[in-house]
């Protein structure tokens, strides 16, 4: 019978995905069967599963440290912000709709019977399962309706552990003050607690754990050290975006408001010979990038009004007329055209607008999407390229007849006159080695990283890293059989 154990934490971005990666890939080395699980998330990294279905991007992360198929499962609930108020709202990889964030909060019927019913399957097949909640529990003007924290522990009798991050400050407060609020229902479900993101001396936290155990009563399972190579893996929250200073080769990033798998930048980031430069508003993309990239986008229109506004339409133009690249991606291809047109809406308030204008093509938006894992090649060199695709809209036009790329004989893309612009449905493609060095070729530097077998190394130091600072022994005894 499957077991399962919730990681939960006392607020966002402590590390929790890397925290669950890691133990995944940990107990398969011990020989167990691993799934893990995200019963809601935010995200507008998204990754694409084999059945053509949408999940969180560390969930796809922890699915490979468990050495498993991604599936839509893993992450039931996964909400993509398009506004400050709304978001795409995605169920079991497929799109139901968007809704405002207030409407959500009110009414969100079928969700949890929807994470109970994947958390179920996902547990018939697996020994172990490993939980990720969202945000903090003690948030406690989210509790009614929870979904994402104690709201699914308390459904499904699971036992949790809340990870502190210490590279904040306050951790003692962070943990004592999460015991304070948690309502009794919720403080039963916590099993422990574990200490993140340390630098220097463990034994100088000693006296620091000690008191946050004697506070609680909750034992401790591990204070973790800062993991140096987390970089290497691809990121899913927008705040762990970060420049990553290489070789000579400069890769320009402007950070659009709404960008979107942004891990199309990770193998670029591992590259030796290359600097990748995450561009924040209010500064100008640099003079001297060899490459500017137009990253995807959760709402291509208004991420494009937010462009211009930062005088980044005006830095792209002239880094054009100075004989530079750019690529677009999914959002950013469509930026690169010369019209937007999105009669019913579906990416904001409908309307037309003009794009940048360096690619001869226009972009129609509609309400299908297209959600798949993708096969091409290129069509200069037939080098392999894998990836995925996942859109609404549709863009023709003269540059389509310069398409760079084929998937399954059909043309995708579109590519300037003298080849320096060019955009792409197909996301992840520099996963691809080859093609990868191909394009750096291009500009003149040396591919010197293998990415997907860095990806492996890296979740394989991971493990050894938390195997050697958490008790996973301990880990185990805490975890419990799952309800069915």
């Amino acid at each position: 019978m499957a077991r399962s154990i919730m990681i939960q934490g006392t607020g966002s971005n402590v590390g929790k995905s890397l925290i669950v990666a890691g133990l995944a890939r940990a107990y398969v080395r011990r020989g167990l069967k691993v799934a893990p699980f995200k019963p809601q998330n935010m995200s507008n990294n998204a990754a694409v599963t084999p059945e053509g279905g949408e999940i969180g991007r560390a969930q796809a992360l922890q699915a490979r440290a468990a050495m498993r198929p991604p599936h839509t499962d893993m992450n039931p609930v996964l909400l993509k912000p398009e506004t400050d108020t709304g978001a795409q709202v995605i169920v079991q990889g497929q799109r139901r709709g968007t809704q405002g964030a207030g409407s959500f909060m009110r009414d969100k019927s079928g969700l949890l019977e929807a994470a109970l019913e994947s958390y179920r399957r996902l547990a018939a097949e697996a020994d172990l399962v490993l939980i990720e909640g969202a945000g903090s529990p003690a948030e406690t003007n989210l509790r009614k309706n929870d979904i994402a924290n104690m709201g699914f522990a308390c459904a499904a009798q699971v036992p949790v552990v809340i990870a502190g991050d210490i590279h904040r400050g306050g951790v003692i407060a962070q943990i004592v003050g999460t015991h304070a609020v948690l309502e009794p229902q919720d403080l039963e479900r916590v099993a422990g607690f574990l200490v993140n993101r340390f630098r220097g001396d463990l034994s100088l936290f000693d006296a620091g754990r000690d008191d946050i155990a004697a506070r609680t009563g909750w034992p401790s399972l591990g204070v973790v050290p800062w993991f140096w190579d987390a970089w290497k893996l691809p990121a899913e929250d927008m705040m762990d975006i970060a420049s990553h200073k290489g070789g000579a080769c400069k890769v320009a990033v402007p950070q659009l408001e709404r960008m979107a798998n942004f891990d199309d930048l990770d193998p670029l980031a591992a590259e030796p010979a290359v600097t990748v430069e995450i561009v924040p508003p209010g500064r100008a993309l640099p003079g001297d990038a060899d490459l500017v990239i137009l990253p995807g986008s959760k709402s291509t229109i208004g991420d494009l009004a937010y462009l211009r506004r930062q005088g980044w339409d005006i830095d792209i133009q002239a880094h054009c007329r100075r004989g530079g690249h750019v690529l677009g991606l999914c959002g950013g291809y469509q930026m690169l055209g010369k019209t937007i047109d999105d009669p019913d809406g579906v990416d904001g308030r409908p309307g037309k607008v003009a794009g940048l204008g360096l690619l001869d093509v226009h972009t129609v938006m509609s309400g299908e999407k297209r959600v798949t894992l993708t096969e091409a090649v290129t069509r200069d060199g037939n080098l392999p390229v894998s990836g995925y695709e996942i859109h609404m809209g549709r863009t023709t036009g003269a540059d389509c007849a310069r398409a760079w790329l084929s998937i399954g004989g059909r043309a995708e893309g579109a590519a300037s006159a003298d080849g320096r612009v060019k955009g792409s449905y197909l996301h992840g493609l520099f996963s691809s080695d080859a093609f990868r060095a191909s394009v750096l070729a291009a500009l003149g530097h040396e591919s010197q990283a293998g990415y997907e077998d860095g990806v492996e190394d890296t979740l394989d130091a991971l493990a050894a890293h938390l195997e050697q600072y958490m008790d996973l022994d301990q880990m185990l005894e805490l975890s419990r059989p799952v309800r069915v």
